[in-house]
């Protein structure tokens, strides 16, 4: 299939596709501390959402689909594109990703290749995954626009990512796991068939009408409603970083297993609900450390027990 055919965009894979090998760039300096500027005099003196917002694109197949993708960011006065594992080595210097970009080479040329979601949200302290369709567990679920309000409010906090996962076999329900949130396109049910560079045009452009938004009083209602972002009487912290959430659910999943709560064998939805409980609550740093400090405790309690039974 070439790049710029219109593709299905599943859901999740039951199992991460191994990707071919590729050559890293610098993961952290290059994703956290890389500046970056747009060309779009609209948005050129405004650094806030338009320079702290990333476009992840999971094992995308398609060079052209990964051009036509860069151009739709700068369409929208977007530039950071982030490619996870792409299917084709050097991907941003591939002819049919060239001719797709059409005058958007800037965008694809600095994209960054990273190995691993984990490594493309180094950083990025909300995330939002391209889904096509609902489902029953996971994060909060968001129409592009709903989305879009709520990127506003997070972006003002740091960086934010949004995910999108192959153009066959769309994200793992690990990758969709890892993010804070997903969105998605309720397009005709009788023929849902998306372009991967479409859905990433119709998340970049109401990312956008949101960022340029001059009367945002209905977006921070959204966001108290949806988010529950409003604060009970202290200022809000330091939002925590992707990673920093992913090692904190490590931890207490450790600690539930020594609890017996937790049945590793058996573990149903559970983690996948206290996931979904967390996205909602927008985690600020220093409340993950609390729930790493008590999973720590009873990790160290649960040890003593078992030491003085023996």
């Amino acid at each position: 299939m070439r790049g710029g055919a219109a593709v299905s965009l599943p859901l999740f894979r039951s199992r991460p596709e191994v990707g071919a090998t590729i050559r890293v760039f610098s993961l952290q300096n290059s994703i956290v501390d890389h500046t970056h500027h747009s060309s779009d005099p609209a948005v050129a003196d405004l650094r806030g959402g338009f320079t702290s917002t990333r476009f992840v694109l999971v094992e995308p197949s398609h060079p052209g689909n990964v051009g036509a993708a860069a151009r739709a960011l700068k369409t929208m006065g977007f530039s950071r594109l982030v490619l996870v594992s792409p299917r084709v080595l050097h991907v941003q210097t591939d002819p049919e990703a060239i001719a797709m970009a059409s005058g958007a080479d800037d965008v694809l040329a600095s994209a960054h290749v990273v190995p691993t979601l984990a490594d493309a949200l180094v950083g990025v302290h909300w995330s939002i995954a391209l889904t096509a369709r609902l489902r029953e567990y996971g994060p909060p679920q968001w129409t592009p626009r709903a989305a879009a309000a709520v990127a506003h409010e997070q972006a003002v906090h740091g960086e934010i990512a949004l995910v999108f996962g192959n153009e066959r076999t769309g994200l793992s329900n690990e990758d969709v796991e890892r993010c804070s949130a997903l969105a998605h396109i309720p397009a005709n049910p009788a023929y849902s068939s998306l372009n991967l560079a479409q859905a990433v045009q119709v998340l970049a452009y109401e990312l956008r009408t949101e960022y340029l938004s001059e009367d945002d009083t209905a977006a921070r209602a959204l966001v108290a409603a949806q988010a529950g972002a409003a604060a009970q009487g202290e200022p809000a912290g330091p939002r925590a970083a992707s990673d920093e959430i992913e090692s904190m659910f490590t931890h207490l999943e450790s600690a539930l297993v020594a609890l017996e709560f937790l049945d590793p064998a058996n573990p149903k939805k559970l983690m996948s609900r206290l996931r979904r409980l967390f996205a909602r609550s927008g985690l600020e740093r220093e409340e993950v450390n609390i729930v790493r400090g008590i999973a720590k405790h009873i990790l160290l309690k649960t040890k003593r027990t078992d030491g003085s039974a023996s």
